[in-house]
């Protein structure tokens, strides 16, 4: 499928930024989120009810804290095939072998204490050459993907702009959208040998105070002043437009969909240790209202698993719609923000991600096509 924009430097008159609106209405969905999303969600068990999964081989990226060591859990005790994409590999075996000293000390059945089916495999974000290496060595075994979730990112609330030092990317850009995008796409054909399958990207609401300059998407212009948050704002805002524009370059026979789910807000997770202290303690309150990482973790689990998942992200494709599904933090099917809605737009992000991670803009077909 083949989706064109109109390339060249942009219109000087271009904005620059959020209107006053745009700006206000960010804030009001961020802000309603964070208070009411307790009420909102109290239908929700938690955990979440999972179907069986002794069939799917599940790769997750960041699966060693926060929502992602939840998402990581829960997977493994329902029975998937469950591969720990993950930086910090001890960690990760730390984490399995505690997961399988519980099931030993749980139980006497040998049957029960060999339920878990993980394996560690080294990877990331912050070098795109690790995260070919991982895709070559995944897809050099002719094995099947069923689920993708992309979960691992930053926002490193407090510090100075700074950039991947293999790559030269803005760390958020890099971690949240560029090398996520990458692994998606090099795993294509892994995951259309799995499919039905599914692409999940941890997402955020933060997503709608996002601004992408397709010009200055790495910050290094003068016209944004660089802030923690609009670094990571923007580059959630990316990966969605960029998460619909994969949606719609991927054929319907390939039965490959694309879902980003956000969370909810959430604490106790590795974004609150990169504030000051002071400003911790100020915001130690607001915690009354935010999700557990247990709770955040359900909108992705039930992207990454629930049937009724695919059959919306079909109906979607088959309407072709401008946008990829969205799951809501209480497992609703939402929508995305206004920007992202902006078809012309995607297309310029997604060509622009293509062209900074070094694929050629017929990769979609040529990795499908073997």
């Amino acid at each position: 499928m083949a989706l064109t924009s109109q390339n060249g430097p942009s219109n000087q008159k271009q904005k620059q930024g959020l209107s006053f609106t745009e700006y206000c209405k960010g804030w009001s969905v961020l802000l309603y989120e964070t208070f009411f999303e307790k009420i909102s969600s109290r239908h929700l068990k938690s955990p979440l009810p999972l179907p069986p999964l002794s069939d799917l081989t599940i790769i997750l990226t960041g699966p060693t804290s926060g929502i992602g060591l939840e998402v990581a859990r829960n997977l493994a005790f329902s029975g998937a095939h469950l591969v720990m994409a993950a930086r910090n590999t001890k960690a990760a075996h730390d984490l399995i072998n505690q997961w399988n000293h519980e099931i030993s000390y749980c139980s006497d059945d040998d049957e029960a204490k060999q339920l878990l089916d993980i394996e560690v495999m080294k990877l990331d974000l912050l070098s795109l050459q690790s995260v070919v290496n991982f895709a070559q060595e995944w897809n050099s075994r002719s094995r099947p993907v069923n689920v993708l979730i992309n979960n691992a990112g930053i926002l490193t609330m407090g510090k100075p702009q700074s950039f991947s030092g293999e790559d030269g990317f803005e760390t958020h850009l890099q971690v949240n959208h560029l090398a996520p995008a990458l692994l998606t796409i090099l795993l294509l054909p892994s995951l259309k040998k799995g499919s039905p399958s599914r692409i999940v990207n941890n997402s955020s609401t933060g997503h709608f105070l996002g601004f992408v300059d397709v010009d200055d998407m790495n910050f290094t212009s003068s016209r944004r002043k660089f802030s923690s948050f609009k670094g990571y704002s923007s580059s959630k805002l990316a990966q969605v437009m960029f998460s619909s524009i994969l949606q719609k370059m991927l054929p319907a026979e390939s039965r490959i969909s694309v879902v980003c789910a956000s969370p909810g807000s959430v604490r106790y997770t590795n974004v609150a240790r990169d504030l000051p202290r002071m400003v911790q303690s100020v915001l130690q309150p607001l915690s009354f209202f935010l999700y557990t990482p247990k709770e955040g973790c359900r909108s992705v689990l039930y992207a990454a698993t629930y049937p009724q998942v695919q059959d919306y992200t079909e109906s979607l494709k088959a309407q072709d719609s401008p946008v990829c599904a969205y799951i809501n933090h209480d497992c609703s099917f939402g929508c995305v923000s206004k920007k992202a809605q902006k078809l012309e737009t995607s297309i310029k992000v997604w060509e622009k991600t293509l062209d900074m991670i070094g694929l050629p803009s017929d990769a979609v077909d040529k990795l499908l096509n073997g």
